[in-house]
């Protein structure tokens, strides 16, 4: 009776190291791949390292953009901070061209009101000077011409 039963147990054993034997040999790997099959792992594994090169090419260019970004970013806050003062400085100017204006209306106005006054009195005695400097030179035949009012333009 001893012979079955060492017979399962010899059978389980051999068993037991083919299963062994085939799980090393899938853990370690077969060192021999099919030609096709080894083919297309080095066309894959190029592709792989192709792909890793754009990849960091890409990323470099990325990098790049992004410090090119932040610089014109900085160049356009700047340039809006000038803008600005520029702005107030302009506004700041046309106060001040519009205040002199008002003071230049201003002055125009009193000087003109004031010689209107003075010069009728003056007016009497320079055509008594100049009826008396006539009379003394070359008499000249007086032509009577219209000419326009000249007309002072204000900046």
């Amino acid at each position: 009776m001893g012979g079955p039963l060492m017979l399962i147990r010899s059978r389980s054993a051999v068993m037991g190291l083919c299963a062994l034997g085939f799980s090393s040999m899938l853990l370690t790997g077969c060192d021999f791949w099919p030609p096709a099959l080894q083919a297309q792992i080095e066309q894959l594994h190029s592709e792989a390292q192709q792909a890793a090169a754009d990849k960091a090419l890409l990323q470099n260019q990325l990098n790049a953009a992004n410090k090119a970004k932040e610089e014109l970013q900085i160049r356009v806050e700047d340039l809006t901070r000038v803008n600005k003062e520029k702005s107030a400085m302009i506004a700041s100017l046309e106060h001040t061209i519009a205040a002199a204006r008002e003071r230049a209306a201003k002055a125009v106005k009193t000087n003109t009101a004031k010689p209107t006054t003075k010069p009728v009195v003056k007016k009497a005695a320079k055509p008594s000077s100049k009826a008396g400097a006539k009379s003394t030179g070359k008499s000249a035949p007086h032509k009577h011409t219209t000419t326009a009012p000249n007309k002072r333009v204000q900046p």
